[in-house]
């Protein structure tokens, strides 16, 4: 069935309870409040920003924003892009736009303006959807968007001319199913990532993909409905949305927190009553850290009911879980390997029994199949190297107007990730490490040949290479090695505040003056800049970010 007829269970199920809560700390009006001062306040919530919907109102919502979307001409199988933070119009939108037929184009909120233009561009998105946050990125490409895109503006404050408004579209529109015929086989949903050059691929799944996602999650972490998920990552990724997709199917409650400060998660996680964390590595380690300095104390919160903590997004060191079982012994952990490609986590996972694991990404996840083979495309013996494969009811369709990368990954039903791993004796898949030159930053994909093309472009550098290199914190952290032109002088202060344009998770933490080696076909030589440097120290870097 499609996932569209999970809210639709949800409603008649639980429709007067609670679904989705937002948090935001951060406003600086918000005086902080121990949880037990939060419970005596109850429902007022005194000093404490939260708003919270129903099930009912979270199905009317989404199905007055179909309704909308079908009264201005959208069709079944067109394309509506949704460019918001974190909050608690998202999800209700995102269905919305399934309810309607069409499908959902999560962006990255990160993105500049010609990344957005370009990603709308590449999935011919027909509307878009944007929060307050981006006007100024809009209105930027708004002549380039408007020739085929509609745009709608969601905010508090007010419309800007070149968008409609979210709220008056919908006044009047009905809070009724529209009814629009959704089978498994339809198309749902274009995500986005990106291939060797760090230009954006479309990604392109089904329904049958949506509801896999929504099984996986449920089946490795058991959600039920009353479980609490703590959603902290941004919803437009697929790691996100795809495990709060296992309460989801539960009837289960999540809370969107906007702040990834140590004690707005675990205020949340006490005042809430959170069951389920998901974390990135810096996040866990942040928290470790301030309770271990004294900044945090564990009995200033609430924290007995939460009964799992997991992660993913990047590789997870042993010795942060073997710290957090000593602070939380109770707590069951799980570790989750995906893609956007594979309809997010979960198509291989530690799984909770699992952790004298720790440090593998585990085994083939629920309804998954997983190889590593050669060079060949041969399955290697256990204990050998090879490229990790995975196969499964969620993979995507195929690269959306890219026929010839599609090809390159999907290979007789399997999807070659592109991932270096081996399988141990006991059949626990490690990851060893990336074909790819990504470099993943607190969960965050750094493209290189992006921060290299912004470098070259500095009128005193010849030659540019951006490489990641180990931090103890965020997995990685970028690296340039420039080289200047002749008769020209540069510092290293001068390229880092150079850099300030660039989007703080993609700037360079240290600038080496070196030259850039280059093959006879003229491509980089990464892996002799990293065998080069690295054993450089981020430490100074990092205290000057």
């Amino acid at each position: 069935m499609p996932i569209t007829e999970i809210l639709e269970h949800n409603c008649k199920m639980y429709g007067n309870k609670t679904c989705l809560v937002e948090v935001n700390p951060e406003l600086k009006e918000m005086r902080r409040v121990t949880w037990k001062e939060f419970e005596l306040t109850e429902p007022a919530h005194t000093h404490y920003y939260r708003r919270e919907i129903t099930w009912n109102v979270f199905n009317e919502k989404a199905n007055r924003l179909a309704n909308m979307l079908l009264n201005i001409g959208v069709k079944k199988g067109d394309k509506v892009g949704i460019l918001l933070m974190n909050c608690l119009e998202w999800l209700p939108i995102y269905f919305g736009i399934l309810k309607s037929g069409a499908l959902a184009v999560p962006l990255n909120f990160r993105y500049a303006p010609d990344e957005i233009l370009y990603c709308v561009n590449l999935a011919d998105v027909d509307v878009l959807i944007f929060g307050e946050e981006f006007i100024g990125r809009v209105e930027d490409i708004a002549d380039s968007v408007s020739q085929k895109s509609h745009l709608i503006y969601v905010g508090s404050g007010a419309c800007p001319t070149f968008a409609d408004d979210y709220r008056e579209l919908t006044a009047n529109c009905s809070s009724s199913s529209p009814n629009i015929e959704i089978n498994d086989d339809d198309d749902a949903a274009i995500y986005f990532s990106s291939g060797t050059t760090g230009f954006p691929k479309a990604i392109l799944h089904k329904h049958t993909s949506l509801m896999h996602a929504c099984r996986v999650e449920q089946h490795h972490h058991g959600q039920t409905k009353d479980d609490v998920f703590l959603c902290i990552p941004p919803l437009y990724h697929t790691g996100a949305k795809m495990h709060w997709f296992g309460s989801f199917l539960a009837g289960g409650k999540a809370v969107l927190l906007k702040g990834t400060r140590p004690e707005y998660i675990l205020d949340a996680v006490s005042k809430e009553k959170c069951t389920i964390l998901w974390l990135l590595v810096p996040w866990a380690q942040d928290i470790l850290n301030a309770l271990d300095s004294g900044e945090l104390k564990k009995d200033d919160y609430r924290l007995d009911q939460l009964r799992l903590m997991h992660i993913g997004a990047q590789p997870v060191p042993q010795s942060l879980i073997k710290r957090w079982k000593e602070y939380f012994p109770n707590h069951d952990y799980d570790t989750n390997y995906g893609l956007s490609e594979s309809i997010g986590p979960g198509c291989v996972h530690l799984g909770i029994e699992n952790i004298h694991k720790v440090g593998a990404i585990g085994v083939p996840g629920y309804g998954w199949e997983a190889k590593i083979v050669n060079e060949d495309k041969e399955t290697v013996i256990k204990g050998d190297v090879g490229e990790l494969c995975v196969k499964g009811p969620g993979l995507m369709t195929c690269y959306y107007k890219d026929p010839k990368a599609t090809e390159e990954v999907l290979k007789d039903g399997w999807l070659f990730t592109g991932d270096v791993a081996m399988q141990d004796e006991d059949g626990f898949i490690f990851l060893v490490d990336r074909k790819k030159d990504v470099i993943i930053s607190g969960g965050e994909n750094i493209y290189p040949v992006q921060i290299e093309d912004f470098l070259s472009a500095h009128p005193a550098i010849k030659d540019a290479a951006v490489i990641g290199l180990p931090d103890a914190r965020l997995g990685e952290q970028a690296v340039a090695i420039i080289e200047i032109k002749k008769n020209h002088t540069c510092s290293e202060e001068e390229i880092l505040e150079y850099c300030k344009k660039l989007p703080r998770f993609k700037r360079p933490q240290k600038i080496v003056f070196a030259d850039v080696p280059r093959n006879p076909t003229g491509k980089i030589e990464k892996p002799k800049l990293r065998a080069t440097y690295g054993a450089l120290n981020l430490v100074d870097a990092q205290n000057k970010a």
